[in-house]
This record gives structure tokens, C-alpha cells and sequence, in this order.
């Protein structure tokens, strides 16, 4: 019998390694690597983008092989082959057929070139970024699931507030902006400020929601045990809204990303935000990419750590 099952483990293993090897990814790679060391008159080899496509060929190799067969590992794939795809139709594009215009889409090589020497720059912007981004966010959450929780669980409180709701919730944030700068005692937590607003109306209102969709069932058998109040909404409550306000927690992490630029302008002098709007007002867009890959690479950070976060708050569903 162990023979049987070691015999079926080898040959799943060989089942999957075929796969591997032909998987779209793999096969898209293999396009890049062709179109690149392809030589085109007058261009460099691109070392650059070399690195980078062996870089993420090597971690797609490695999320496939920690994650064995599954839909991990064929959506692991899809994104490689389509990062692959881009990065072919780029260098096609501006490159080998200059198809584009090259001062709005410039060279891949250049940009990844630049890219290393403005490291440095982004990263000490990026932590003005984190601090306005990481304030008002942490703002949001801490009032607007309080309030939510409390605005759900009282019937008469709602029909109060929820009017008001509807009016100030499509209202966007940046209109506020003139009087954040007038009133408050810093042009940083006006930016604050504008981050906290556009992140607490989805906080709030998905909180509310998720009180309501709570069934009714389990809170009255938790009024049959006469838990106190607070117990109840702290225990009973606060764990079975928690899917809707995971979800208003990441509209709210979106909006506040989305609003992070507007909050910049607001007499920054650094920040990624800032960074591309600075360096596209002179039309300097090889540092406009620049800009948009390193934002790109610091988004894709945030999310997963906030999907992790959410998959442990939510472990009890699975």
C-alpha cells in the first residue's frame, strides 16, 4: 500500500512539474527572454530588464514550488504571464518599433536605470507618504467602527443619522481641503485630515451594514443568556460584522491611497504622490513612471499585508 501511494506521490509530482514547465508563464518568460537578447541596432543589451525579468521568474518558480499544485499556483502564473506580457509589448513598443511617443512612453531600460538611482529619493518620500497615509487611516478605523457599531446597534440612532449619511458620504474629501488648511494648526494634519475623511465613510457605513446583516437568531439567543450590553455588542456583535467591516476597512485603505496625492499637495515637499505630480508638471516622464512603478510596488506590499491581516480576522470561516 505505501508502495502504491509513494508510486501516485511520484507521479503527481512529475504531473505538475510538466505543467510547471509549460504553464503560460514560463512560455511568456521565454518571449521576453528572446525579444530582449534580440539585438536592436543602436541599443544596448538591457541589462536592467534582464534582472528584472529573472527576478520575477525566479518568484513565480519559488511561489509555485513553497505552494505545490492548486489554484495558488495557477494564479501565481496568470499574474507572471501577464507582468511578462507587459513588459514585452513595452519593449516592443518604444524600443524595437518605436511605436509610441517617446517623451510620454519612454524606454523600459532607461526608466529601470533611473529607477535604482532614484531609489534612495522615493524611499525617505515614502516615509512622509506612510506617515499621513498610516494617520488618517488609523483615525478612520478607530472612530469609524466605534460609531458604526454603535449607530447599527441603536434603531432610533440610525434613523437619525443615516440621512446625514447619505448627503456627506458621496461628498468628495478634496472639497474640504480650503477649510482643513484654514482651520487646523498644520498643513500635515490637513493632509491628515483629508485622508481621515475619505477613509471613514466606507469604515462607517459597512460597519452599520454589517450589524444589520447580523442574523437575528444569534442575537436573541445571546439576550436568552441576559449577557450584559456591552458583552453583547463586544463579543456578539463587533465578531459577526467583522466581514463587512474587514470589507469597509479595505474600500477605505483604497480611498485613502487614492486620496494620499490630493493630501501631498497640501504644502508637501516630498512624498510618492507628490513625487509624480512634481516631476510631471515639467514633462519629465521617464521619473513619472519612475514613479508609478515604485507606488505600484508599494501598493502591492500594503494589500497583502492587509490581506493576511484580514484572512487571520476572519480565520474562524474557514
Amino acid at each position: 500500500m505505501e508502495a502504491v501511494l509513494s508510486a501516485s506521490a511520484r507521479v503527481e509530482r512529475v504531473g505538475f512539474a510538466k505543467r510547471l514547465i509549460i504553464s503560460a508563464a514560463n512560455v511568456v518568460f521565454l518571449l521576453l527572454l528572446a525579444e530582449l537578447l534580440l539585438p536592436v541596432p543602436g541599443e544596448e543589451v538591457p541589462v536592467y530588464l534582464l534582472i528584472v525579468a529573472g527576478a520575477l521568474e525566479f518568484a513565480y518558480l519559488l511561489r509555485v514550488s513553497l505552494a505545490g499544485p492548486g489554484k495558488g499556483s495557477i494564479a501565481a502564473g496568470d499574474v507572471a504571464a501577464i507582468v511578462f506580457g507587459v513588459l514585452v509589448a513595452w519593449h516592443l513598443a518604444t524600443t524595437r518599433f518605436v511605436l509610441l511617443d517617446q517623451m510620454l512612453f519612454p524606454k523600459p531600460e532607461p526608466v529601470l536605470r533611473l529607477f535604482v538611482t532614484e531609489l534612495p529619493d522615493m524611499l525617505k518620500g515614502l516615509v512622509n507618504s506612510l506617515i499621513l497615509l498610516v494617520s488618517g487611516y488609523l483615525i478612520a478605523l478607530a472612530t469609524g467602527i466605534p460609531l458604526g457599531l454603535v449607530v447599527g446597534w441603536r434603531t432610533r440612532l440610525f434613523n437619525a443619522v443615516h440621512p446625514f449619511t447619505k448627503v456627506l458620504g458621496p461628498i468628495p474629501p478634496i472639497v474640504y481641503i480650503p477649510y482643513a488648511i484654514a482651520l487646523l494648526p498644520s498643513f500635515r494634519a490637513a493632509s491628515i485630515f483629508v485622508i481621515f475623511i475619505g477613509a471613514f465613510w466606507p469604515v462607517f457605513i459597512n460597519t452599520v451594514n454589517g450589524v444589520f446583516n447580523i442574523p437575528k437568531g444569534l442575537i436573541d439567543s445571546a439576550r436568552v443568556l441576559n449577557l450584559p450590553e456591552r458583552t453583547l455588542l463586544f463579543r456578539v456583535i463587533l465578531p459577526g460584522a467583522m466581514p463587512y467591516i474587514c470589507t469597509g476597512a479595505t474600500l477605505g485603505l483604497v480611498f485613502s491611497l487614492v486620496l494620499l496625492t490630493a493630501a501631498e499637495l497640501i504644502g508637501a515637499n516630498s512624498g510618492i504622490g507628490w513625487y509624480v505630480k512634481n516631476f510631471a508638471d515639467f514633462a519629465d516622464y521617464q521619473r513619472v513612471v519612475v514613479g508609478i512603478i515604485f507606488i505600484s510596488i508599494v501598493v502591492t506590499i500594503i494589500t497583502w499585508g492587509t490581506e493576511r491581516v484580514e484572512r487571520r480576522l476572519l480565520r474562524w470561516r474557514n
